[in-house]
């Protein structure tokens, strides 16, 4: 399949680096500072941003190619951010096949730079008419695995693959 649309030129940077973004007033709650929930819809937009260097954003379900959904996201929160805070928020892709991509957002004080949380999410390609799952389009599996193979040099991220869990007593 060639693209019905222009690509944006393929960015190999180790993270992906794109996504900026600020805390919205009405993202603030009762206790001054950015709500779980909201969290979650920073770190989607930042896999809006990074859906579109891969050719899967919302032109791609427009014009019914496929869609992309969530099947699983865990998230981690390490320090609050308050209104008007600056977001920038790091993608690295932590594995890919034909079918999924397994990605690590990790969202830092856009002014400070310390690490305010992160989010991990496995998306799946899904067909547009069928909605099960197919395989990507030819130009999205050559963008993945060239993404996928830069971030390969990257360390894996403490907070990759964790369960949630209480210790067992001794």
């Amino acid at each position: 399949m060639n693209f019905p649309y222009p690509l944006p030129p393929l960015d190999l940077s180790a993270p992906f680096d794109r996504h900026r973004a600020a805390v919205r007033p009405e993202w603030v709650d009762g206790n001054g500072h950015m709500n779980v929930g909201y969290y979650l819809v920073a770190f989607d937009h930042a896999t809006d941003t990074i859906s579109e260097q891969l050719g899967i954003d919302w032109r791609y379900v427009e014009r019914g190619l496929g869609r992309v959904f969530a099947l699983e996201a865990h998230l981690t929160f390490e320090r609050e951010l308050l209104a008007g805070d600056a977001l920038r928020i790091t993608t690295q892709i932590l594995g890919q096949d034909e079918k999924r991509a397994q990605l690590f957002h990790a969202m830092y004080h856009g002014r400070d730079g310390f690490l305010a949380a992160t989010n991990e999410v496995m998306l799946l390609h899904v067909g547009f008419a069928t909605r099960r799952a197919a395989p990507w389009a030819a130009e999205t599996r050559e963008r993945l695995a060239a993404m996928a193979a830069a971030h390969r040099t990257l360390p894996r991220p403490a907070q990759a693959g964790r369960a949630i869990a209480l210790r067992r007593p001794r």
